[in-house]
């Protein structure tokens, strides 16, 4: 093992905690700010840092570049050209983030050349393809964790919006229950996106106050009715409160996860989590955020089938939760060890491996006899030029370790 513990970037976005990161990495708390992500991996934004045998502190970013065959592997350096195709990040929300989707690869690629064709700098904040990449994201609760994610059925959402109907919401209840299908669903939320400022500015209120009448009456929708009043009043003019309607209201315990595929329409709520995302910057947002938001080209992204959403817990490989997706990019595992258990887990990977402690203490001990400790908040990585590690539990316990990987990895 050639590589020490990373030291990871902070990022300060104004929906972040004050407590949850700086309790993780053992700092004072509350920050003085709100600290909403820990970034590891090799982000061109902001890179994880690592400091070699010789002492000297590089980037992950740096090093992978000089060295993208030892670092990830052959089959991964060939399929991402010489870059770590995934991110790996713990979230940490006190406030809602903003409704987003995410492009396809196919997507991805046409709007990029796009963009770049019409000379739109990268950095312009009205630019939607930075780079030319899919992002697929899931996401694991460390806490209680609530989100908003994919179309709800058609038909459960005209029971909700019956239950909260009002003389100016009723005509849109009618257009979805004219068409209660992903037709349907595109034509409601495309008309509720582009409603001119008058028209949402007299709606709003109306949903707003049956929304309050619905939570005082304990209502089926008393969960639903909350978020929208939430939303409604950090974002009271702004057309994504009506979007959030059509969502899945989710509510995921800890080690439970969602996987959001190309086109999920989706909002973060409330919780910490450890997220795992293709290393991409490509965003197009629905509302609820003072940034750019561009309709048209969220609505070619948006994917308007619907459902309940898929919560995964992991399968189960003796101490390991593995979340199978059909991410190529990536792939996340979760390993527990619970008091007292001081069991020896082999690791295997011909890629890529980035470990983040999260609880308790585990030593990383590679084949040739070198070892590392990680504690709660550390995270190492793991080259591909070492393809087996031991994992051993140290102290009292309990003990619980994510482990991110390339999807083309193989165990």
């Amino acid at each position: 093992m050639t590589v020490e513990l990373l030291r990871n970037a902070v990022r300060p976005y104004a929906w972040g905690s004050r407590t949850t990161i700086p309790e993780l990495l053992g700092r004072p708390v509350p920050a003085p700010h709100p600290e909403a992500e820990l970034w590891m991996g090799a982000h061109p934004g902001d890179p994880s840092k690592i400091t070699g045998p010789d002492g000297v502190e590089r980037s992950l970013l740096d090093l992978v570049e000089s060295d993208p065959v030892g670092q990830l592997g052959e089959q991964c350096a060939e399929r991402w050209g010489g870059r770590l195709p995934f991110l790996l990040k713990v979230l940490a929300a006190e406030e809602p983030l903003s409704m987003q989707a995410h492009p396809s690869a196919e997507q991805a690629k046409q709007g990029h050349a796009k963009e770049e064709k019409a000379g739109i700098p990268r950095e312009a904040p009205n630019r939607n393809y930075p780079d030319p990449t899919a992002k697929p994201e899931l996401v694991c609760a460390l806490t209680e964790f609530h989100a908003l994610a994919g179309f709800r059925d058609p038909e459960r959402s005209m029971t909700l919006l019956r239950a909260i109907e009002t003389p100016g919401l009723a005509k849109y209840t009618a257009l979805l229950e004219a068409q209660p299908d992903a037709d349907g669903l595109r034509a409601l939320f495309t008309t509720w996106i582009t409603l001119p400022q008058t028209t949402l500015d007299e709606l709003l209120p109306e949903v707003l106050d049956a929304c309050v009448l619905h939570v005082k009456e304990h209502g089926e929708f008393d969960v639903e009715c909350r978020t929208i009043l939430e939303l409604g009043e950090a974002h009271p003019r702004d057309a994504g409160v009506l979007a959030a309607l059509l969502l899945n209201r989710l509510t995921l315990a800890a080690g439970e996860a969602i996987y959001l595929a190309a086109g999920n329409l989706h909002l973060y709520l409330h919780g910490a989590a450890v997220e795992i995302l293709a290393n991409s910057d490509n965003i197009l947002r629905c509302g609820l955020t003072p940034k750019h938001v561009d309709v048209p080209e969220l609505l070619r992204v948006v994917d308007f089938g619907s459902g309940e959403m898929p919560v995964q817990t992991g399968e189960v490989e003796q101490r390991m939760s593995v979340y199978h997706t059909d991410a190529p990019e990536f792939e996340l595992s979760r390993l527990e060890w619970p008091a007292g258990d001081d069991g020896e887990v082999t690791v295997h990977c011909s890629g890529p491996q980035i470990l983040l402690c999260t609880a308790g203490g585990v030593l990383v001990s590679a084949e040739d006899g070198e070892q590392v400790e990680l504690g709660r908040g550390q995270s190492v990585w793991l080259p591909a030029a070492d393809p087996a590690v031991r994992l051993t539990p140290v102290g009292p316990g309990p003990v619980q370790v994510f482990r991110a990987t390339a999807g083309t990895c193989t165990d």
